[in-house]
């Protein structure tokens, strides 16, 4: 969900309204069992708690993408801790921190009180229902590390449900399954802004 320059807030509420139903509706789909799953996941997550090798790669990447980041968040001090944090938590769920960068740049413009219409929150615009389904209801999705855990959580699940096949496993994300708009625009962005060159 890419928001316009001249309507970022009236078009990124739309867009995440779409996405937010269409998750709640892929969400009702699911059997129960994947939910159960799904659900497990989430908790273990929030439960849990560094992901570079060494100081060297650290830097290398942190720069590198900071100046990439800069155009969306001028502040230094707020590029470097995102992406800190997404780092951390990609690795963690075993994704890659680029394609976490990609889809949060589509679904919240890196935007992090980004607010959907139907509530969807944050970065990675994670429903709101997820706190209480794995019982931290009174956690925060504007929270940089609770919203990128549960996101990068919720995707990893969708990939491995999808058997490694990213464009499904997007599709799903965005609760779009079956069609290609909204993996193709993540992966677009990737390729185009995110990855490594």
């Amino acid at each position: 969900m890419i928001s316009s320059s001249n309507n970022k807030n009236n078009a990124l509420n739309v867009a995440v309204l779409a996405l937010s139903c269409l998750l709640f509706i892929s969400n009702a789909a699911a059997s129960d069992n994947d939910q159960s799953q799904l659900r497990l996941l989430l908790q273990q997550a929030i439960e849990s708690s560094d992901s570079f090798k060494d100081r060297f790669d650290a830097e290398v990447w942190l720069v590198d993408m900071s100046e990439r980041l800069k155009k969306y968040l001028p502040s230094e001090k707020q590029r470097i801790e995102l992406l800190k944090t997404v780092h951390h938590e990609a690795r963690r769920s075993e994704l890659h921190p680029e394609l976490v960068l990609a889809v949060i740049h589509i679904e919240s413009g890196f935007d992090r009180f980004a607010i959907s219409h139907a509530g969807a929150q944050g970065l990675m615009q994670v429903m709101p229902f997820w706190l209480k389904e794995i019982g931290h209801p009174d956690d925060n999705l504007i929270d940089l590390k609770t919203n990128l855990r549960m996101g990068c959580t919720i995707l990893k699940y969708y990939l491995e449900k999808e058997k490694g096949d990213l464009v499904k496993a997007l599709a799903r994300y965005n609760g779009s399954s079956g069609r290609r708009v909204y993996s193709d625009k993540v992966l677009n962005i990737l390729r185009t802004r995110w990855y490594k060159r």
